[in-house]
Formats: C-alpha cells, sequence, structure tokens
C-alpha cells in the first residue's frame, strides 16, 4: 500500500493518501526496537559470572553485532525490493527476537556468537538501514530533521532498555532476560512495521533551500555502481569511517578512561555511560534539525572539529572531573549528530530512489570503524596514542568536508557559467 504526499507530489507515488506522520510513529516504535541492541554491555559481566567465561570474550558479540548490523545493509535493499518493506521489517523483527530468546538457551560463547551476534547483528541493520531510507523518502524537504527523529529513537531505545534489561537481569538473571527482552523486541517492531507504508520515488524530491545549487548534482538518481565510480563516494566514506570510530571506540572504553586518565572512582566514572547515551540521543535530533538550516557538511565540519580538540584534550590535558565529562559529552553528541546527517548527505547527493543501497554502502564506514579502534588502540598499546591517531583522522576528514561538493556540481556550474557568457546582453539589442 502506497500513501501520497501532498508537499513532494513529485517525488512519492501512491494511490491512497494517510497521514504521514502515523509513519514516522511507526518507524519510531521500531527503530527504539532495535536500538535495545546497545545494552549489551549490561549482560558482559553477568554471564562471565554465570558461565565462568572471560568478561572480555563475552563483549566480543557486541563487536560481532555491530559488524553484522553494518553488513546487513549491503544487502537489505535487494531483500526489500523483493518482499516489499512492510515484510522485511516485520520478518527481520521476528528474527531479531528469535535470536534474543534462543540466546537464553546457549551454553558456549560459540553459538552466544552466532545467535546474540552475527543472528541479531544482522536482523537489527535489515530493518534500521530500510525503515530509516523509507521515512526520509517520506520528508524530502527535512532530511536533516527526520533522519534525526529516527535515529534519534535507536538512541532513546538503548537509553530506555538500560534499565529494563538492569530490572529483568536483577529479577530474573541473564539467561531469562534474553528471553523477555527478545519477546519485548519482537512485540515492538512487528507492531510498529503496522504502521509503515513504503514510499516509492518517481522523480528528485525538492531540495532544501539551504542546500539550493548544491543538491542539483542530486537530480540523477545513482544506482551503487553509479555512485562508485565517483571520488565522492569515497571521500563520504573516509569522512563516514572516522566519525564512527572516534565515537564508537570512545564509548567502548568511557569508563576506563576516567579510571585510569581523570582518577575517578569506579562508581563515578560509569556515569559517564548514561550521560554517553543522553548526549548521543541529543546530538542526533539537534544536529539533524539544524543540517536542514545551515547545511549538512557545515555541520560535519564542526563535530569533527569538535571531536579532534576534544580527543586531543583526552590525550593531552590533565583530566579534572569535569573536563573529563565536558570531553565525553562533546565526543558523544558530535558522534550522534554525525551518523545522523549521513543518511541525509548520501540522500542529497545521490538521489533518494536508491537511498537504503547507496547509504549500505557508506555505512560499512561503521562496522569498519567498530573493529579499526580497538586493533589501533591494541598495535599502539593504549589511549594516548590512539587519540593522537584519531585526531588525526578528524583533521584529514575535516578537510576532506571542507572540500567536496555533490558529483558533478564543479561541472555543472562551468557548463551554467559557459551558457550565460554566450548569452547576448540585453543592452545590445
Amino acid at each position: 500500500m502506497k500513501a501520497a504526499i501532498s508537499s513532494a507530489p513529485n517525488s512519492i507515488s501512491t494511490p491512497i493518501k494517510m497521514n504521514r506522520w502515523l509513519i514516522v510513529l511507526g518507524t519510531i516504535i521500531v527503530q527504539m526496537g532495535l536500538g535495545t541492541i546497545y545494552t549489551w554491555s549490561l549482560f558482559n559481566q553477568p554471564l562471565s559470572d554465570r558461565f565462568g567465561w572471560d568478561v572480555s570474550s563475552v563483549a566480543i558479540t557486541f563487536s560481532i553485532t555491530s559488524f553484522a548490523l553494518a553488513f546487513a545493509t549491503l544487502f537489505a535493499g535487494r531483500l526489500q525490493e523483493r518482499w516489499g518493506l512492510q515484510r522485511l521489517i516485520r520478518i527481520a523483527g521476528i528474527v531479531l527476537g528469535l535470536g534474543l530468546v534462543l540466546s537464553s538457551q546457549v551454553t558456549s560463547l560459540t553459538l552466544l556468537y552466532i545467535l546474540a551476534g552475527f543472528v541479531v547483528g544482522f536482523a537489527d541493520g535489515t530493518a534500521y538501514i530500510t525503515s530509516l531510507s523509507n521515512l526520509i523518502k517520506w520528508f524530502p524537504e527535512r532530511k536533516g530533521l527526520i533522519s534525526g527523529i529516527s535515529v534519534g529513537a535507536f538512541g532513546t531505545g538503548s537509553l530506555l532498555f538500560k534499565y529494563v534489561n538492569s530490572a529483568l537481569i536483577g529479577a530474573v538473571g541473564p539467561a531469562q532476560a534474553f528471553m523477555y527482552w527478545g519477546i519485548i523486541v519482537l512485540i515492538l517492531i512487528v507492531a510498529g512495521s503496522f504502521l509503515i507504508r513504503e514510499a516509492v520515488v518517481r522523480e528528485q524530491a525538492p531540495v532544501s533551500k539551504t542546500e539550493g545549487a548544491k543538491q542539483e548534482a542530486a537530480r540523477h538518481q545513482y544506482t551503487v555502481k553509479e555512485m562508485l565510480r565517483t571520488k565522492e563516494a569515497y571521500m563520504l566514506f573516509v569522512i563516514f569511517f572516522t566519525a564512527c570510530m572516534s565515537g564508537l571506540y570512545l564509548i567502548g572504553i568511557v569508563k576506563d578512561i576516567g579510571v585510569q586518565l581523570a582518577g575517578l572512582d569506579v562508581a563515578t566514572a560509569a556515569n559517564a555511560v548514561a550521560m554517553v547515551a543522553i548526549f548521543n540521543t541529543a546530538g542526533r535530533i539537534i544536529l539533524g534539525a539544524l543540517s536542514d538550516k545551515v547545511g549538512r557538511m557545515k555541520v560535519i565540519a564542526g563535530a569533527l572539529l569538535v571531536t579532534a580538540t576534544a580527543v586531543m584534550t583526552l590525550s593531552l590535558v590533565p583530566l579534572s572531573y569535569g573536563v573529563f565529562f565536558a570531553c565525553v559529552a562533546a565526543v558523544a553528541f558530535c558522534f550522534g549528530g554525525n551518523i545522523t546527517v549521513f543518511p541525509a548527505i548520501v540522500a542529497d547527493y545521490f538521489g533518494l530512489k536508491n537511498q537504503s543501497k547507496n547509504y549500505g554502502v557508506i555505512y560499512q564506514g561503521f562496522g569498519i570503524g567498530a573493529l579499526a579502534g580497538s586493533f589501533i588502540s591494541a598495535l599502539l598499546g593504549g589511549f594516548h596514542l590512539t587519540f593522537i591517531v584519531i585526531a588525526i583522522l578528524c583533521a584529514v576528514s575535516l578537510l576532506l568536508a571542507l572540500m567536496i561538493t555533490p558529483p558533478g556540481q564543479n561541472r555543472r556550474t562551468r557548463q551554467q557559467d559557459r551558457q550565460m557568457s554566450l548569452k547576448p546582453s540585453s543592452r545590445a539589442s
């Protein structure tokens, strides 16, 4: 079933009119269910205590989940074409829920990696990329804001379920908590899918006023092959990889930084975990909406500059309580904003029609970034040098963000200038 959008009549075709804010509601419900996977760290110690596994070995599960999430986005667009969006989201929700329910029965790390890692991550990534891309298509004139709402709901699901899953683990233990968690997530995602309707792009959607000429290049609806023939795709990948690696690395070790570098006690440093979730969610909503008004690459450039400053401060400046929390909040805020604005950038640069597939390719920067920070830290032997590497990558990406323009824009501008120069002067007549 398709629906019409009065504000974008040339971009979406559907036979039945409906309130597109119901689609927003459905997407929020789905994304909140998907975002609950970011509560995984709550299970590390309880599972270690129950089975005698090393905590670091249990924690690998979430790295597998993150990688599988990103990997799934490469295939989600094709699955959507075959099954339709509603059906795909429902199947993904069922698979994700069953993956968690079955995880309650595992007695080996291998099964945990397969079920809670790969199966859950793949299902999560499939529903994440398709529901997000679909919502952006419904609101072509507010891509940044809508992306912020959708990705913000993902973060909100993580924040709320920190309390839900903590309560479940305390009441019934980690194994049973997996079962109840899986059931709740399955219900959320399947229920939300009933409010979602698939948008079909016929022509290029109207561009925002602030992007104007920059988005003229996106009138061509790029396929994945066409996108990969542009240098801009690789520049965006590098920027996105840098943004993801910096945020994900800090989120993974924030408590350890507080203890080892700022000299905080464990309980105080643990407060940074909740603060990361709050500022991460705030960055998604605020910077997403701001990108519609001031331009997306300006927001990205500003976020990279702030991130570089924060990690250099963490590495080189003696840390007090206030400085530590300010730097952590800044990185979390910018990371949330970066991953929110990027879906809209890909739509601006390469068109809306193949958004799920195109963004799925760029999104691999998330999966690689999830692993890269830990590998670099292990190679260099600690936080300090890793933060310096991140700052250097942010500086390089900042330059790319300031230089990059949509594919073909410079060529089109030169053609327009040539045409203007060939026009006879009105005074000559």
